[in-house]
């Protein structure tokens, strides 16, 4: 147990080392990435202005702008950019054979791999984000209770786990078909419109209001922003954190069952 948590440790290092080289890059990509906060600050403002009306379904002015910035925070979180096609790839090229002879779990390495990358992300791009979240302290309400607040943490951390075994499982598709682009086009497409990240998914009318939340992208980018802004309480919260443990909890068991089936009907050559 000892050995394998060591291993772990090593691995975990090294490819925060790795991840250190773009240091700079994430810096200046998350500046460049709030860029279009402002396009949806001038358009809610304009949107206000013509319907003069205090709140839309629920959402001040104020609100919506603080809804965006905090869903930047989960989609940082949640998003997992070139994993499922980089599984498709190394399945594709033969790479993946090298987690098949060493005795590392290819599932955990990625894992690792994605725990690093956010880890050095959030240090480098936390002045960033504390100059953009100064500038529009004004649209935030006052800090939620600390009982609301580590309900978000957990929201955040199970929305991290819940992106990544859900792409993993997309990308374990290539066993079958060798190529998911298609696919992950198609489910890029639908995270970005019912995940919350576009609007706040409480203005969608009946049946895409069930539809949402009959899938697990809500939790992905809507479900935290809701709990931090105080939107989802009571009971209504505590069966939302369930429903993400019990969706992330599923997807880890088939991200897994994709990749068992998956090597049993993989065939490697050569060196």
């Amino acid at each position: 147990m000892f050995a394998r948590a060591a291993t772990w440790w090593t691995i975990l290092r090294i490819c925060i080392e790795e991840r250190l080289v773009y240091r700079g890059d994430f810096a200046l990509g998350t500046l460049m990435r709030f860029l279009p906060i402002v396009t949806q600050i001038f358009l809610w403002a304009a949107v206000f202005a013509a319907t003069q009306e205090k709140s839309i379904v629920g959402y001040a002015y104020g609100d919506f702008v603080a809804y965006y910035l905090l869903t930047m925070i989960t989609r940082a979180f949640s998003s997992m950019p070139g994993l499922a096609s980089g599984i498709a790839l190394q399945v594709r090229q033969g790479e993946i054979k090298k987690y098949l002879i060493q005795p590392i779990d290819m599932i955990g390495f990625m894992l690792l791999s994605r725990v690093a990358h956010k880890l050095v992300y959030y240090v480098v791009a936390a002045a960033p984000f504390a100059l953009v979240f100064f500038l529009c302290r004004d649209y935030f309400p006052s800090f939620p209770p600390w009982q609301t607040f580590l309900a978000y943490l957990a929201s955040l951390i199970m929305a991290f786990l819940l992106g990544f075994f859900l792409e993993a499982t997309i990308g374990m598709i290539s066993f079958w078909f060798l190529e998911v682009s298609s696919l992950l086009f198609v489910y890029m497409l639908f995270n970005f419109f019912f995940s919350g990240h576009m609007f706040p998914l409480d203005m969608l009318p009946e049946p895409w209001q069930s539809i949402v939340e009959l899938v697990p992208l809500k939790y992905l980018a809507y479900f935290p922003a809701a709990v931090f802004l105080g939107k989802i309480e009571g009971t209504e919260l505590t069966i939302g954190l369930w429903t993400q443990l019990a969706w992330l909890v599923f997807f880890i068991f088939l991200c897994r069952f994709a990749f068992y089936r998956g090597v049993k009907r993989y065939s490697g050559y050569g060196g």
